[in-house]
């Protein structure tokens, strides 16, 4: 009898060590819930800035616009589509969403190419020197060694390591002009005639810069540009409708860099270009070439004025024809105000 009671009494405490472990692993199951991940949410670091973007940031960045793609915002603002992915993470894809913002500046600079909160290396500068004091507790100031010690007889003197007894050979010496002094001269006198001889009526060149300026005053004769093609231009530029000049031809007629340069884009990525290439001639100045049959030339491939990095056709267009931008800063402006006349 009291062997039966033993054994209840085991199973009965076995049963409640069970339930007791069981309630602890449930209060532990219950404390620690399994991470939530927003569906759609971007899990790329750089895609947007992390919270509200300040007002002294606000030129670094754009909101992207339905319908926008990374070609087209990189053209409008006179950019390398590789360097914006770069800037903003984005993978081979270039996706982007409507309404996100996109760092159109290089990290650590704002709109107005300034530091953004990035600590900037300073040189140090020499104090005032070391102050030296008699016996008496009187100052005495050291001699100034950034420029020569006049002595007796008007020598001048270096300090007083470099000093030298008079004679009449150290006079005469003293007296010769240095060479950095001849130097400079030989230079003023330079930059005098080279500078006398730009503005002489003369030699034209003054009325000549004068001609090929444009409206706003920016002439862009750094690049020097070409006619790109050698048809007859069908279509003028327009802000609204057309962001440069339009030139027929035949399929297969020769495209040329308007202007020496690097190939910053090659491809069919922006609507409504069709076979395109961009040349970036310096940090001011893009030119494009549209609607082409083939293209000749390699993104990051440096090109000369005048050689063909294309054939016409007409992809993405109603004709056969050569669309050509210039833009400068990014912004489309009328390609005849800098091409030459023909």
């Amino acid at each position: 009898m009291r062997k039966n009671e033993g054994m209840k009494n085991h199973r009965l405490f076995f049963t409640l060590c069970l339930v007791g472990a069981f309630s602890v692993l449930a209060a532990c199951a219950s404390k620690s819930q399994a991470p939530v991940v927003e569906r759609g949410a971007s899990t790329q670091p750089g895609h947007s800035p992390a919270g509200p973007v300040s007002p002294a940031e606000a030129d670094a960045y754009y909101t992207v616009k339905k319908g926008e793609t990374l070609y087209g915002i990189s053209l409008d603002h006179g950019l390398n589509y590789r360097d914006v992915a770069a800037w903003n993470n984005l993978d081979e894809r270039y996706s982007l969403r409507t309404g996100q913002q996109l760092r159109i500046r290089p990290p650590g600079t704002n709109g107005t190419g300034s530091s953004d909160g990035v600590a900037v290396a300073q040189p140090i500068t020499a104090g005032g020197g070391v102050e030296t004091r008699s016996l008496d507790g009187s100052v005495i100031s050291p001699p100034s060694t950034s420029s020569p010690v006049t002595g007796a007889g008007g020598i001048k003197r270096e300090p007083k390591s470099g000093k030298e007894p008079y004679s009449d050979e150290a006079l005469a010496q003293a007296q010769k002009p240095t060479a950095t002094t001849a130097t400079t001269a030989a230079t003023t006198v330079a930059t005098t005639t080279a500078t006398a001889a730009t503005s002489d009526p003369a030699s034209g060149s003054d009325s000549k810069t004068a001609e090929s300026k444009s409206a706003d005053g920016d002439s862009g004769d750094e690049v020097g540009w070409i006619w790109p093609a050698n048809g007859k231009v069908v279509a003028t530029f327009n802000e609204a409708t057309n962001k440069g000049v339009d030139i027929a031809g035949k399929a297969g007629d020769p495209v040329l860099a308007a202007g020496t340069g690097k190939v910053v884009y090659s491809g069919t990525g922006l609507r409504g270009y069709g076979k395109l290439v961009i040349v970036k001639h310096n940090a001011t100045y893009l030119s494009a070439y549209a609607h082409n049959q083939t293209i000749l030339v390699k993104e990051g491939q440096s090109v000369a004025r005048g050689q063909k990095i294309a054939e016409m056709g007409n992809t993405d267009a109603d004709q056969v024809k050569l669309h050509f931008e210039i833009r400068r800063q990014g912004k489309p402006t009328d390609p005849m105000k800098y091409l030459p006349p023909r």
